[in-house]
């Protein structure tokens, strides 16, 4: 295996443990009690999610950013980045 190689592996499983932080930080906001420790990750899913909060507002008090944002990520950034890596590690 190659550095490259090994990038793009490691860009895979942030994608993934980016996605899992989302899933954490909606969870946090549906609990009241859980609310204040939400602080913690809005450095890591604000600075995505407020853009897309301002094209798609929310319906019915359900913030549907984060699932567009979650299914980008699952969608099409994983697929680019295991295509980049297919490339990368195996040149096919």
């Amino acid at each position: 295996m190659n550095l490259s190689c090994d990038l793009a592996g490691l860009l895979i499983a942030l994608a993934r443990a980016y996605t899992l932080i989302l899933i954490g930080y909606a969870i946090l906001s549906w609990i009241p009690d859980l609310q204040r420790y939400q602080r913690y990750l809005d450095p890591l899913v604000l600075p995505l999610l407020r853009p897309l909060q301002r094209v798609i507002p929310p319906m019915g008090g359900l913030d549907l950013s984060f699932l567009v944002l979650i299914l980008v990520i699952q969608l099409v950034v994983v697929p680019l980045l295991g295509r980049l890596s297919l490339n990368v590690c195996y040149g096919i």
